[in-house]
């Protein structure tokens, strides 16, 4: 190809160099102006990434809950001074004047406390993993409809910005029919070690894993699940419980995924996304959730969005933003209880796939392995 010279711009030495990156709609957005008060129920260490982004959004949250009154103090001296604090739940349920609870409880003790939540009157922000159960998740789903509430899970790294670029991309037509998605994480898990989370048996497969399981579960949404092939293995120099290294395979019809996980990776960290579709390919990697160059490449050459923001604390903002603009907009949310047990029954039989070493197809098995 000749170079070109124009002399206001300079050389010009390919298409690719000419072409722009398409805008789409991948940051969070907020409702215009619904701004309903806000309950959080348990104070955890993640929390501080919710209340961060609620901040900076201008959410109101009034009440602060957990059986800790010391870590609910923390919270509200570090982000809401004026928030109410309780140690009962409950306590903060019976409040007419909050709408919304984000209960960010680990999941055993979460399943009492969302019902309970809907059974108030109450729209609700599940922490994932969503349920244990995808029976009890449907129950929960259709007590929201009864109650004429809503239901939303965390699912954050949907709105990681590269993420959902790809995945608004992908809702584009930008690539096509999607044939292949592989997504690699290849990092060091090992601060788990002494922490409630090494006491997860299924630490990376399920704990972690859960949010490529439903970054795929978006991607592929609509495309019929044939079966998925996992595995799981301690590396040979982990010094945590539970196995470090994990994979998948996922078949559809006319199309396939994997998903790789290496937690003990001691140097040279990675986080790879990789998509192809009949009419281009778009992909993302970096060092880290935080660093990611997106690149898409189709017929009219490639280019690489330069992308605003970062998974935390874009991803939690993005949740409850979406949430709210359901409420207002009185639509299910995208990120609802309904739309994540898939996601869910894809990583429950993944994990079963592990134990049993045999191929399971999503949706027969109904709990989580133990």
């Amino acid at each position: 190809m000749s170079t070109q010279t124009d002399k206001k711009r300079g050389p010009k030495s390919s298409v690719a160099a000419r072409i722009r990156a398409p805008k789409l709609p991948y940051q969070p957005r907020d409702p215009k102006h619904y701004r309903p008060a806000i309950g959080l129920i348990a104070c955890g260490g993640i929390t501080k990434h919710h209340l961060i982004a609620y901040k900076r959004a201008g959410y109101p949250v009034i009440a602060l809950c957990d059986p800790l009154l010391s870590r609910a103090r923390q919270r509200q001296q570090e982000f809401y001074p004026q928030a109410t604090v309780h140690r009962d739940y409950c306590t903060l349920l019976r409040r007419d004047d909050i709408e919304v609870v984000d209960i960010a409880a680990h999941p055993p003790a979460r399943a009492e406390i969302i019902e309970a939540a809907l059974c108030a009157g109450k729209h609700v922000l599940s922490q994932k993993p969503f349920v244990l159960d995808l029976d009890f998740g449907q129950r929960m789903v259709d007590l929201a409809d009864r109650r004429d509430v809503k239901l939303a899970v965390n699912q954050n790294g949907r709105w990681a910005p590269h993420f959902n670029y790809i995945h608004q991309a992908i809702l584009a037509g930008i690539i096509g029919e999607v044939s292949a998605v592989h997504l690699s994480v290849h990092w060091n898990h090992g601060w788990v070690g002494g922490t409630e989370f090494e006491k997860i048996k299924h630490l990376i497969l399920y704990d972690f894993a859960i949010h490529w399981f439903d970054i795929l579960s978006c991607f592929m949404r609509g495309r019929p699940l044939r079966r998925v092939y996992a595995s799981m293995a301690r590396s040979a120099t982990q010094k945590v419980d539970p196995p470090l290294l994990a994979q998948a395979l996922v078949e559809y019809d006319n199309a396939q995924a994997s998903l790789v996980f290496d937690a003990d990776t001691q140097f040279g960290p990675q986080d790879r996304t990789y998509v192809t579709g009949s009419r281009g390919s778009i992909t993302s990697t970096g060092p880290d959730l935080k660093h990611q160059e997106v690149t898409l490449w189709t017929a009219e050459g490639r280019v690489s969005p330069k992308l605003k923001g970062c998974w935390f604390s874009d991803g939690f903002h993005g949740t409850m933003g979406e949430l709210l603009l359901a409420i207002e907009e009185d639509r299910e949310p995208l990120n609802s209880g309904r739309d994540n047990l898939n996601s869910l029954a894809l990583c429950f039989a993944a994990v079963a796939s592990a134990e049993r070493n045999e191929p399971v197809v999503p949706g027969e098995v109904r709990t989580m392995p133990q």
